[in-house]
């Protein structure tokens, strides 16, 4: 009997949807809070970095592990020369139209900010298209939030010729391994524990040498996690005994994940209220090491393990969805940035702005990609979707949504 699972997974479809609109909200945050970014409101202040540093440790790492198991699914029925090309295409296009178009006004907006250009955006284009490394605070022209679309494609490359092996090894010698592994009574603790490793290398030893960049050369520490994070959900992504030990898991995972969470929160609470030195104590071996490592993989135990308790199941909000994110994804830092700049010179208190940038920023991404995007063919590639738009029929227990799953 087979040990592999085979069936679509609609609890990681949802997961890659609220993984990018958490990505979004993020973002949105980012405009606020204390720490550098590109443009920053009126309000930035420190009062939302608490919330911001509990998802910093995994946030990111799931969506590679989410990428990974997707492309384990793509590959295993695809003939790799095509695959190869047409990945290629769906994420390179993307990558260079969102560098030139895409991302110009967010580089443009932040130079106005720092007072390093006073100048129209038709008269920053040609600048910004032609490069420059050296004379401002800003590389011309720049990736940005599309630096997650570059690794990608770069992880993506290299482990297309590692697919087959993979998919040979996991019959065979590593179903026996995760068998032995997860299968038994300690495969809950063992789920747990095992899959760590990756997170306690980084924030222990690489993370200090090498400061993340996302500049794809030398950015050592992140590839090292990110990397990691994808070839082992390459490997587990159809093994049952893992999946099952994730089940088992969710509970003490949830357990863990909300203690790390009280007590972090409590420690911050302690800090900005300038208790005595054992706060600084605590935080600077808590936050720094040990939440940043075992926290960001417990709490994914815990999501994994929820979306696999509520939200295995089709519907149509989650087809169209499937496909609409990536290019929400692309199109919502601009927005952001955008939206922010404008508003946060509108004399508008602080809670009336937020909720201006953030209708501002989910409202652009629904209304560009309906009606531009999705509907206008020509366009739909800059985005990576297919030239021709999926249909949504309704979907029913006895028959599968549609495939739109994106290894994106």
């Amino acid at each position: 009997m087979s040990t592999h699972i085979h069936t679509r997974r609609y609890d990681l479809d949802w997961l890659r949807i609220l993984a990018f609109g958490l990505l979004i909200f993020y973002h949105i945050g980012m405009f606020y809070v204390s720490w550098g970014w590109h443009v920053k409101s009126v309000h930035a202040n420190p009062a939302p970095e608490p919330l911001m540093k509990l998802l910093n440790p995994w946030r990111l790492s799931l969506l590679f592990f989410i990428s990974g198991i997707a492309l384990r699914f793509a590959l295993d029925k695809a003939n790799l020369a095509q695959f190869t090309w047409q990945r290629s295409l769906r994420l390179f296009i993307p990558i260079v139209f969102g560098i030139y178009v895409i991302v110009m006004p967010q580089a443009w907006l932040q130079l106005l900010e720092s007072g390093e250009i006073d100048m129209g955006w038709r008269q920053f284009y040609p600048l910004y298209f032609k490069g420059d490394m050296h004379t401002y605070s800003v590389l011309l022209p720049t990736w940005n939030h599309l630096w997650y679309v570059v690794y990608l494609l770069v992880y993506t490359w290299i482990l297309i010729p590692l697919a087959r092996p993979i998919a040979s090894f996991m019959e065979n010698a590593g179903e026996r391994i995760t068998k032995a592994v997860f299968g038994g009574k300690l495969g809950a603790l063992w789920v747990l524990i095992l899959p760590t490793a990756p997170f306690l290398i980084n924030t222990f030893y690489l993370a200090p040498l090498y400061p993340s960049t996302h500049a794809l050369a030398a950015d050592w520490a992140n590839h090292q996690l990110y990397f990691s994070i994808i070839l082992f959900a390459m490997l587990i992504a159809k093994d049952k005994w893992f999946w099952g030990a994730v089940a088992r898991a969710f509970t003490p995972a949830l357990c863990l994940t909300s203690l790390i969470i009280i007590t972090a929160t409590l420690v911050w609470t302690l800090d900005m209220k300038h208790s005595p030195v054992f706060t600084y104590n605590v935080i600077e071996f808590f936050e720094e090491k040990a939440r940043k490592s075992v926290y960001a993989w417990f709490a994914i135990i815990a999501i994994l393990g929820a979306a696999q308790r509520w939200l295995n199941r089709p519907s149509r909000v989650l087809a169209y969805m499937t496909e609409a994110i990536f290019p929400w994804y692309i199109l919502h830092q601009t927005l952001i940035i955008m939206a922010g700049y404008w508003l946060t010179r509108q004399s508008l208190s602080a809670w009336p702005e937020f909720l201006l940038v953030t209708c501002a920023t989910f409202a652009g991404c629904a209304l560009i990609h309906e009606f531009l995007i999705r509907r206008w063919w020509p366009i739909r590639p800059l985005f990576g979707l297919k030239l021709k738009p999926a249909r949504f029929p309704r979907p029913s227990h006895k028959e599968s949504a549609p495939q739109n799953t994106s290894t994106v």
